[in-house]
């Protein structure tokens, strides 16, 4: 943790201030999440037995998400090979920072699902290789920064397997990017469905709505096209129904303007009072869409011609009702908030099956065990259960649902301000 910190903190010839605190951050940001996703892959390859020299990454059968994460790496190799090759030794560190959080935080989690499969298909192979591969390449990158872990890791994955390979991390050659697996549009169409997905998660923070209380649909406008493969991505990270494209945004938001009184008052000092009142009557859409497009806000006074900037006024901006709206660099995200007795009824369910995936953990459950779930208390928990029964046994592994009586781990939950006693059990 203190090679990483002195590694990334800044370049070796500056001062740097060492302070516990901002080890404590790289091993958790960058060491942390690196160790959790080789866990993760460790804990599901267990259980499943996978022996990675026994298959191969065939590019073709890849899903996009796959080769979306190759492209990644394999941007990474040259961009932290070329670093290392200049001594530039911060920015190779920075550059492993920002992959393995995109590693981590969108690949594994949008593909966690795919190593929970039966059996093991060929999509299941294809994450196990994947990862593997993945997790493989950035531990030799990483190996001249962190030579422990990623030595612990090397050893665990690749001499248990093949003990034909070189003896030590140490002793394996610097990886070597391959050209062909770097995909520029696919790079760029994921940057654009992530910044999307960060306005999408803040509109929903302003409009005080969890991300497992499914929305109907939301609005984007953007100066790009999105394919409809990322369209369902983006649908599945923000839990919305539905999503349209569109030319404009201006209807969900309303404008007002002020005069900036410390710019236009030695500007136009006489006309003051009839700039005021031209700016309080005008159309707020309008005259918004007439500053974007020349930069500046052009209209009459007693004959007089007036040019205002941005800098010269005030601006407020006002939700419409019933909608809420994020923008930032281009593109503008609006979420519908108006909520059906349908969706209301799948947030429901998303809650409860989130709270006994918990209480499985609590438990000490291992992650294949059957269980047996119990609910008491509540009616309406009880008719949401009884109608949603196979989907909820589905998602958590439950043999049965039982309602009105409780065995085994109990908890008392608060579940959309509905209160209900849980309860789960090893079949």
């Amino acid at each position: 943790a203190i090679r990483w910190y002195f590694t990334v903190n800044s370049a070796p010839w500056l001062p740097s201030r060492f302070y516990k605190e901002a080890v404590q951050e790289g091993q958790r940001k960058f060491l942390g999440t690196l160790w959790n996703t080789y866990a993760f892959y460790v804990l599901y390859a267990e259980i499943d037995q996978f022996d990675p020299t026994k298959y191969s990454l065939d590019y073709d059968k890849l899903s996009v998400m796959d080769k979306w994460i190759l492209s990644r790496l394999n941007t990474l190799i040259k961009t932290a090979d070329g670093y290392m090759a200049d001594y530039k030794v911060t920015e190779a560190g920075k550059a492993m920072n920002d992959f393995i959080d995109e590693l981590s935080n969108w690949y594994v989690r949008r593909c966690r699902d795919r190593y929970w499969a039966k059996g093991m298909e060929q999509d299941k192979i294809n994450a196990y290789m994947t990862l593997y591969t993945t997790l493989v390449t950035v531990a030799k990158l990483a190996a001249p920064i962190i030579p422990f872990m990623t030595e612990d890791i090397y050893q665990n994955l690749v001499r248990t397997f093949d003990k034909s390979a070189p003896e030590s991390i140490h002793l394996t050659d610097y990886p070597v990017a391959d050209d062909a697996l770097i995909d520029r549009d696919l790079e760029a169409n994921m940057d654009h469905v992530r910044d999307i997905v960060v306005l999408g998660r803040a509109a929903r923070n302003t409009a005080a709505i969890k991300n497992r209380q499914p929305i109907g649909r939301m609005m984007v406008k953007a100066d790009y096209e999105i394919p409809e493969f990322y369209e369902r991505i983006i649908l599945d990270e923000l839990n919305v129904k539905t999503l349209e494209m569109t030319d404009s945004a201006d209807s969900f938001i309303s404008y007002t303007f002020k005069p900036q009184l410390k710019t236009v008052g030695p500007k136009y000092g006489k006309l003051l009072g009839g700039i005021r009142n031209y700016l309080g009557s005008v159309d707020g859409t309008a005259a918004m869409q007439q500053l974007k497009d020349t930069g500046y806000l052009t209209f009459d006074v007693n004959g007089s011609e007036v040019s205002l900037g941005e800098e010269d006024l005030l601006i407020e901006t006002a939700q419409t009702e019933g909608f809420v709206t994020e923008a930032d660099g281009g593109v503008t995200v609006v979420l519908d908030k108006t909520l059906t007795p349908e969706l209301i009824e799948e947030g429901f369910v998303r809650e409860l099956v989130s709270k006994i995936q918990t209480m499985r953990k609590e438990a000490g459950f291992e992650v294949m065990d059957r269980i047996t779930v119990y609910a008491s208390g509540n009616d309406k928990i009880k008719e949401v259960m009884d109608k949603n029964s196979d989907s909820i046994s589905r998602d958590v592994l439950a043999d049965a649902i039982i309602y009105d009586e409780t065995d085994g781990y109990v908890k008392d939950w608060k579940i959309n301000g509905e209160v209900v006693t849980l309860a789960v059990k090893k079949s």
